[in-house]
């Protein structure tokens, strides 16, 4: 083996070494989480958490499931809602990014800084909530908690970038066969898109499983609230109870003794974040691409 290769050999084990060695440090705090939402209460006291539980149990899991026909119906909720507002906000962008791509487009510039502006700028929670509520009527709707999340100004400009990046001709081409904008924009434009969209697609599913804003502010109907809003009034109505420790009867101050406080919270973010891990395989090998091309290009 030359001296080169030999070089190079070494330089591919360390990197890969150090690339593990990563992996296992972004790891081992979501391990410790899991572990710890299967740790008793007095074990996390006595020996504090670790790896591998000190005495398992699942009462955590058994609270937050106690009725677990509000957890399914949250989950069906959350579910439906991430589904539809992440394939309405993938087209919806990814059209406006189409559009002010255009250069020979009359307002182009226009629309450039009106995206902009959106992006910097905010008009306040209080118009927020008064043109939601009172002009659009979204109180107790499901539309809700998709409709206020499906445009995004960052993700218009990360897609326009990358069609920026893609060769004008192959625009003139389809306008030389006939092809209407829209018709260039899906058959041409969208499946050489594939890495961007995985990356909007990543970001948009992020941040509708993670919503719990618009559930506060705009659902009052205990049916229709998303699973996180769900969980928050859980963690809510736990703390309450551990601040009654002492005042409560002798009965209920034991209960809360026995509380697992700290692993219920610890299975609240293996419940709510588990499914939507599941999603970024699927994604991951788009995403680097993408993010990268959609941020620098153009």
């Amino acid at each position: 083996m030359s001296r080169s290769n030999q070089k190079l050999t070494i330089g591919n084990f360390l990197i890969s070494v150090f690339v593990g060695l990563f992996a296992v440090m972004c790891l081992y705090p979501f391990l410790m989480v899991i572990s710890g939402s299967f740790t008793s209460r007095t074990s996390a006291v006595m020996d504090g958490f670790s790896l591998i539980p000190g005495e398992f149990t699942t009462d955590a899991y058994t609270i937050l499931f106690a009725n677990s026909n509000n957890i399914i119906k949250a989950y069906q909720v959350t579910i439906s809602v991430t589904i539809i507002g992440t394939v309405l906000s993938l087209f919806v962008n990814s059209m406006m990014a189409f559009v002010v791509t255009r250069t020979n487009l009359v307002g182009v510039k226009v629309l450039n800084i009106y995206v902009l502006i959106t992006m910097l700028f905010s008009g306040g929670i209080v118009p927020w909530y008064i043109i939601c509520t009172q002009v659009l009527g979204l109180t107790d709707t499901y539309t809700a908690l998709v409709l206020p999340m499906v445009a995004s100004a960052w993700n218009v400009f990360l897609i326009r970038n990358y069609f920026r990046s893609m060769p004008n001709e192959l625009y003139e081409s389809g306008r030389i066969d006939g092809a209407s904008n829209f018709r260039i924009y899906w058959q041409i434009y969208l499946p050489l898109a594939k890495p961007i969209m995985a990356t909007v697609l990543l970001f948009a599913a992020l941040a509708y499983w993670n919503d719990w804003w618009h559930g506060l502010m705009l659902i009052r109907r205990s049916e229709m609230q998303p699973l996180q809003m769900l969980l928050r009034a859980v963690i809510a109505n736990i703390q309450f109870l551990m601040q009654q420790a002492g005042t409560a009867t002798p009965w209920m101050n034991e209960m809360m003794a026995n509380l697992p406080s700290d692993g219920v919270r610890m299975a609240l973010v293996v419940i709510t974040t588990g499914p939507i891990i599941l999603v970024y395989p699927f994604v991951q090998r788009y995403f680097v691409k993408g993010i990268m091309v959609g941020s620098v290009k153009g």
